[in-house]
């Protein structure tokens, strides 16, 4: 790993024909990463940034070096795509720019409607057919008005799909492996540069990541956690009840009640989980087999579920929800041979907000959405 300059944090790398006074990046000053957020295109050049750029990169290569050391068929999912896998309609609509005006031709580029993708999940698990172990790493998109330091249009997704899989403590343990291996990689790797944020971006996260790194994270059930955040003595903005979504104000709370170890939710109400995650026929429609894990500082890190592999309750959901002809495809998964199967998907940009401390997410990655758009 290249050492990081024994100088201030955030001080630009400069050359020949550069003038100091004028760099809004100030010669030897300390700047604050919402300062920095306003110049996308010079940013690159301080400390902290290009710390982040080569800690990236060594997460990468470090989620790529554990799928492929455990068996994993690395997979690269459609980019655009008919499929809205969460099923929320929180997606970009892709079009071509030159419109055709005439009535008569179908408005689609592609004959139907097609979107950025949201998730490579179910592509992963056609493929996770032939190849038994999974993965996708790439770009995914949300069309999500949460503008919130947690929430981005555009970020990066691990996501996993493996077949013979019939435990939801089997998904978890490949999370829980997933987390501590490549952070036990950037650490070793990057140390100087994870330092750079442990000591100046956000004091005291050292500490905390040992914890996560070195503690069994935690189980409980859904129901278990709702009962916890009843009994707290805390007025939340949200009032906690079975049915009703985990709100970013209890993550917070489950995390610290179970002292600041991650801590996986299992077992969710039917009704609020998407239509491929199997019903665990604890009652009729009551809950299905899915799991998220609450990390510190940031809450949900990653999602997973078992996946519904029978073919009259997966058909049955589908025609309920009037999407049975949309998912024919995936019915035939199951219909031309299925087995037992599960995944997960973690976002990158999360992974790396939890263990370096930033609480800003625009903060983790290359260039925010305002030089984005200037590139447009």
């Amino acid at each position: 790993p290249q050492p990081v300059p024994s100088l201030p944090p955030f001080f630009p790398q400069t050359g020949k024909g550069f003038s100091l006074q004028a760099l809004p990046v100030k010669y030897k000053t300390r700047q604050t990463l919402e300062y920095l957020r306003q110049f996308p295109h010079l940013r690159c050049k301080s400390n902290s940034l290009s710390a982040l750029l080569r800690i990236r990169s060594e997460a990468t290569a470090a989620i790529h070096s554990f799928f492929r050391d455990n068996g994993y068929a690395h997979i690269h999912t459609p980019i655009i795509t008919s499929n809205d896998c969460e099923g929320a309609g929180e997606v970009f609509e892709v079009m071509p720019a030159d419109k055709q005006n005439d009535p008569d031709e179908n408005p689609h580029f592609f004959s139907v409607p097609s979107f950025l993708t949201v998730s490579g999940q179910l592509h992963l698990e056609a493929m996770a057919g032939a190849f038994t172990k999974v993965f996708s790493f790439g770009p995914t998109f949300r069309a999500e008005h949460s503008y919130t330091r947690k929430h981005l249009a555009e970020f990066y997704m691990v996501e996993a799909e493996i077949s013979f899989i019939e435990r939801l403590q089997d998904i978890m343990q490949v999370m829980e492996d997933l987390f501590k291996k490549v952070t036990d990689s950037v650490l070793s790797r990057c140390p100087q540069d994870v330092e750079l944020f442990h000591k100046y971006v956000a004091p005291g996260q050292k500490a905390k990541l040992e914890k996560m790194l070195n503690k069994s994270f935690i189980t409980m059930s859904y129901a278990e956690a709702i009962e916890v955040l009843k009994q707290a003595r805390k007025d939340f903005v949200y009032k906690p009840e079975w049915g009703q979504d985990i709100q970013s104000e209890h993550e917070k709370y489950l995390i610290e009640h179970c002292g600041e170890i991650p801590v996986f939710i299992y077992n969710y109400p039917y009704a609020l989980k998407p239509f491929y995650m199997r019903d665990n026929e604890d009652g009729v429609h009551r809950t299905v087999a899915a799991v998220d894990l609450l990390v510190p500082g940031i809450g949900e890190l990653c999602g997973g579920s078992l996946r519904e592999d029978r073919l009259d309750f997966l058909q049955t959901r589908l025609q309920r929800l009037g999407l049975e002809e949309t998912y024919q495809w995936y019915l035939e998964l199951r219909q031309f041979g299925s087995t037992p199967h599960g995944g997960f998907g973690m976002g990158f940009e999360r992974y790396l907000q939890c263990i370096l401390g930033v609480e800003n997410i625009k903060d983790v990655i290359p260039f925010p959405r305002s030089f984005r758009s200037c590139l447009l």
